[in-house]
């Protein structure tokens, strides 16, 4: 179980602090602020919507006191983002280093999401024992 919690919070601290990181960078770099409404034809209230969503996510998928239902919103939230992110920059003929990043992401996603569920799982069959 310790294994598991250490992949765990690894893997949710490295995607929450990159997704904290980005949506900083939504709101204060004016290079990124352009590209959002120039290169993505995003409009500027989306690009917003997206760095709020982020700072929540990532908040929801750190804090342990925040309910299940709210980290899989943030999972699913996440994993739309990343889908999405991979789509546009496809579309887009950017380079591969944009393209690759939302891939690299949605794999640490991936990894804190089934350790969550691994966690979640052995919280579930220790309190089933001990009810027994």
């Amino acid at each position: 179980m310790k294994k598991e919690k250490i992949i765990f919070w690894i893997t949710t601290a490295i995607f929450s602090v990159s997704m904290l990181a980005s949506a900083n960078m939504y709101l204060t770099d004016a290079d990124v602020k352009a590209g959002f409404a120039s290169h993505l034809g995003i409009p500027d209230y989306l690009r917003i919507e997206l760095a709020v969503a982020k700072i929540l996510g990532s908040l929801a998928l750190l804090l342990p006191f925040v309910p299940k239902i709210f980290k899989n919103f943030a999972y699913a939230g996440f994993t739309i983002n990343l889908i999405s992110a991979f789509v546009a920059h496809v579309a887009l003929g950017d380079m591969i280093s944009d393209t690759i990043k939302p891939v690299i992401f949605f794999a640490i996603l991936t990894a804190s999401y089934m350790y969550y569920n691994k966690l979640d799982e052995g919280k579930y069959s220790q309190s089933k024992n001990n009810n027994e």
